[in-house]
């Protein structure tokens, strides 16, 4: 896999993904754009996401929507890295099990996602969630 990052002006940049797909950063306190460490964020919400949603389907739960509200917290000192994330699951839908969607997280953080096995090595992640039953 490869990817380049291109300085635009100032404090922006532009990533194009090997797909050819292609991101603007933006240093300078996120005013235009994400800034590099909101989309870590993004990136681990997506890829916990994916894991969720995929293993709810195949486990024939009827989940109409799934969203990831994610909070961290940064060290005081530079650099500043995250110390700690949160994922928050909201699952929608009908006749939702509470032990599926758990299973579903569980598996996600501890196994499939990429993103949370990476930063796991330095950053205390927690997640829980709450389901919408229609």
């Amino acid at each position: 896999m490869k990817a380049q990052v291109k300085w635009i002006s100032d404090e922006k940049f532009i990533g194009t993904s090997e797909s050819g797909h292609s991101v603007v950063f933006d240093a300078d306190g996120g005013k235009n754009a994400p800034s590099p460490l909101e989309n870590i964020l993004l990136s681990l919400g997506g890829c916990s996401s994916v894991d969720v949603v995929s293993i709810l389907k195949k486990s024939r739960q009827n989940i109409s929507d799934c969203t990831v509200e994610i909070s961290a917290e940064r060290v005081d000192t530079v650099p500043r890295l995250f110390s700690d994330i949160h994922l928050h699951f909201i699952i929608t839908g009908e006749d939702v099990s509470e032990k599926q969607v758990a299973r579903a997280v569980e598996l996600s953080a501890d196994k499939y996602c990429s993103v949370a096995l990476m930063l796991n090595k330095t950053v205390n992640i927690t997640h829980n969630f709450s389901i919408k039953n229609h």
